[in-house]
Formats: C-alpha cells, structure tokens, sequence
C-alpha cells in the first residue's frame, strides 16, 4: 500500500480544466459534464520526472525543426523490449508513425484494396471496426468465445471465415483489448499457422504490450517462428505505458524487406515528416530511466482492480469480471443486474460515471462496460459504490 500511496501522491493530477478530453470532453461525448470519468484509455498520472527533464532541456534549446532518429534512441528502445518482452529489431525494420490507431489504417492503405476482407476478432477496440469500414474493406468479425468471462477461440471458424471470405489481413489486438487477455504461444501459433497457410498479412497491435499482471508474461509476435516474418506488421508506441499519447509518437515494425519497400512506396505519398521530436525524446527517456515509475504504477492499477473486485463481489457477486491478464482496463458484465437496454440509465444517469459500453467493441459486448483503473483508489472507490448504490 505504500508504494500505491506514494506513487499517487507523487504523480496523480487534477486533469479538469486542461482540455483532457477524458475529463473535459464528458459534454461532447455523454452530454453530460459532472460524470466520474473511466473511459477513454489514457492515464490521470504525470509522466516519470525524467521525461519532463528531458522535455524542458529541449525546450531550453528553444529550436524545434526538423531532426532525425540518433542512434541512442534504437539503443533504448531494443533495451526495453530486450529486457521487458524478450525480443530486439533491427534497426532497418523500425518506421514512425503519429499513432498506432493511424498506422493500422496505414498499413490497411498499404496492403490490401477497396472491398478486400479484414478480419478482426471481436469484443475489440472500436476503432479497429472503423479502420476497415472507413477506408471501404470488407469487415469480417470473429466472436470470441466467452465463458465465465474469459475468452478463446474456435480456430476452425477462423480459418472458415478466412477461406470464405478471402481475407486479406488480419488486423490483431494483442493484448486483447477490452477483455484483458494475454494471447499465449500456442494460441498466436494457431493464429499465425493459419494465416501463413492462406498468405494473409498480420497486422499485431501490442500498445498495451507493458500492462502485464503479475507473473503473466506478454508474448510479442515478433518472438516466434522467423517464418511469420513475411506476414508481419508490429505496432506499439510508448503512448499507453508512459501517458504520451499527444506527442505524437509510435513503432510501425515491419521485418520483411519486401513489405517495408509496399509500405514505405505508399507512406512516403501521404507522410512527409512522421517523426516527432518531443515525443521521440520522451520516449528515449522512457526506455533507459523509467522501469521505476512503470513498476509503481502497476501496483497502483493491481490496486484498484482488487479494491473493484472486493466491492463488487461482496455487494453484487453476480457481476462477472474477466481475468486481467494485460491493459489498464476492467471488461465487467453488468448483464445479471442490468439489462443491456438500461446500461445507459443506470452507469450514467444514476451512478453518474462516463465509462465505454460494451456494445462500442461488438455486438457481444452488450451487457458489459469498460473500465479505466488507470486513476487513483479514491476514484475507483467512489465510481464502484456508486455504481453498487444505483445497481441496488
């Protein structure tokens, strides 16, 4: 309890009045302003004391034009996943990018043409749906199997769907968010066997890649069979792990030299300067200075998601909570007290909090809610009792 007591006191911030638009944006997204704010999914914590440092020296230098990737910075970042995720890159297979959200929709560009199928496996982050509907693919969906709130797949239904519908590209989310599962060895090799079998592009989007609970173990897809390698497009960025998402600033990694050049001929049409220098500087930081505030922090979210299971087990023991393996975020079925019809009236009109439903991630979503344990216990613990007093 201590370190939760004193990483909060350190690092939690009042957010109000700073054009968050977790906190500031309530109106435009709920129509509603005085909400206890556990959706989008970034962080109500200052950034580790070294990337302000290193932020402010820069500043200091006052010049901000046009700058290229030193060498230290490929240092730092095969330091970190060397160390926290067990693989390294070469350097050659590193691109930047603005966002993750973005690089898919790029990648998507890149590789596949106007009503060529995607595949996404679904309760998954609603954007994923947006990247292929937007740019005119052919949506398909997997549903993921849900027992007792955790999650797994029927393989011969993906590879069904594949054949069926000639897809193209596999657009993963690993870690899958919102349920919090960490994709084992075994079930990414399944994945990726079937994906190698009809030559279908993966694109792993590993941002929540740092969020592991306790002894599990995050599984990048860069660590297995080099064979993959010819399917592969992996994205992270320091965004989720640091609280950095307005730098601008993330790793499209592509290991294959033939996917690299279709890549770099379509980016270099639409994306000049896709580097940030504030959010590459932040991001060196990070990598080689901030293992300390990453470990503190975790044990703040463990925190809350315990303090969140004791309340709810205690008052409401039909509410279901799928085991977190991974990601700042708590996937809760509301559906044996509340039916999917009413989630809106009683998690926001009652209890007074702005969380993302269930049905935002698919269809076999409804019942559930999405919750940001990236906040401080006193937050979790006033949103949990209000929602146990609208609930009862």
């Amino acid at each position: 309890m201590d370190v939760v007591k004193n990483f909060c006191d350190k690092y939690y911030v009042n957010r109000r009045e700073t054009n968050s638009v977790k906190w500031d944006g309530l109106n435009e997204k709920f129509g509603e302003t005085d909400l206890m704010p556990l959706w989008v999914a970034d962080m109500d914590f200052k950034v580790p004391e070294v990337v302000q440092e290193a932020l402010m020296k820069r500043v200091d230098h006052g010049v901000f034009g046009y700058t290229f990737v030193p060498r230290s910075y490929y240092k730092a970042f095969n330091h970190w996943h060397a160390s926290r995720h067990n693989y390294t890159i070469k350097t050659s297979w590193l691109r930047f990018c603005t966002g993750v959200v973005n690089a898919f929709n790029y990648v998507i560009q890149a590789t596949t043409g106007i009503n060529d199928s995607v595949l996404v496996l679904s309760p998954v982050y609603y954007p994923f749906y947006d990247a292929v509907l937007n740019n005119q693919r052919n949506l398909v969906t997997c549903d993921l199997i849900n027992t007792q709130g955790e999650y797994s797949l029927d393989y011969e239904n993906f590879e069904e769907l594949i054949k069926k519908n000639k897809v193209k590209v596999f657009l993963h989310c690993s870690p899958q968010n919102p349920v919090g599962k960490i994709w084992q060895t075994e079930e990414l090799n399944k994945l990726f066997d079937i994906c190698h079998r009809y030559g279908v592009k993966v694109i792993s989007d590993e941002i929540h890649q740092d969020f592991v609970v306790g002894d599990e173990t995050f599984i990048s897809a860069l660590t297995l069979s080099k064979k993959y390698h010819e399917l592969l497009y992996v994205l992270n960025a320091p965004s989720k792990t640091f609280n950095l998402a307005s730098l601008l600033h993330a790793h499209v990694i592509i290991p294959n030299e033939k996917n690299r050049e279709q890549y770099d001929s379509y980016i270099k049409k639409i994306v000049n300067n896709p580097v940030s220098v504030m959010g590459m500087i932040a991001t060196e930081a990070c990598y080689n200075q901030g293992e300390v505030w990453l470990d503190d922090l975790l044990e703040v979210i463990n925190y809350n998601e315990q303090l969140m299971i004791d309340m709810l087990s205690k008052e409401l023991p039909k509410v279901i909570i799928s085991p977190r393996q991974a990601t700042y975020l708590a996937w809760v079925d509301l559906s044996a007290y509340v039916a999917a019809p009413d989630l809106i009236d009683v998690v926001q009109k009652q209890a007074k909090l702005a969380v993302d439903y269930g049905d935002w991630f698919g269809d076999n979503g409804k019942g559930f809610i999405r919750i940001n344990l990236a906040t401080s216990p006193n937050n979790i613990e006033q949103a949990i009792s209000r929602l146990i007093k609208a609930i009862k």
